[in-house]
């Protein structure tokens, strides 16, 4: 029996990302499209800028993205490729990332081993942290303050 919490799968969510694969995503360059849902229920939205030398994936676009429109609270976040790749899970950087960021955030990714409650067209929604388990916090690095 998995201990393990999903969530209901935000099909808004998913679908804001793959209308941005479909229509901004082309050539070698935008690739990825990724959407994100704040605390307060905006949905914000990004494509990655592909560079040899390791441009910024999607999901690290849509921080910054989400920052400058005064989203700070990221809940829910979804990766989608282009050519109806469907939604792709975040690499390895981005997780940690995601996870120094919003420790809390849900990610959409495709179906698991474990389809867990929500799981819908293959999908399923996670804690950032079971991505990475017996992951390194940043936040733990740093000192407190005072």
């Amino acid at each position: 029996m998995s201990t393990r919490a999903h969530h209901l799968v935000d099909q808004e969510l998913v679908e804001a990302a793959a209308h941005l694969a479909r229509t901004r995503c082309r050539g070698d360059n935008h690739t990825m499209a990724a959407a994100g849902r704040n605390r307060d229920g905006r949905i914000v939205t990004a494509v990655n800028a592909y560079h040899f030398t390791g441009g910024p994936c999607a999901e690290l676009v849509l921080i910054g993205a989400a920052a400058a429109q005064g989203a700070y609270e990221l809940e829910t976040i979804v990766a989608v490729g282009d050519r109806d790749r469907g939604v792709v899970p975040p690499c390895g950087r981005c997780r940690q990332v995601l996870l120094d960021y919003f420790p809390g955030l849900t990610v959409i990714v495709g179906k698991g081993e474990e389809a867990g409650a929500g799981t819908r067209e293959g999908l399923r929604a996670v804690p950032v942290a079971e991505l990475l388990p017996e992951s390194y916090v940043w936040a733990d690095h740093q000192l407190d303050p005072g």
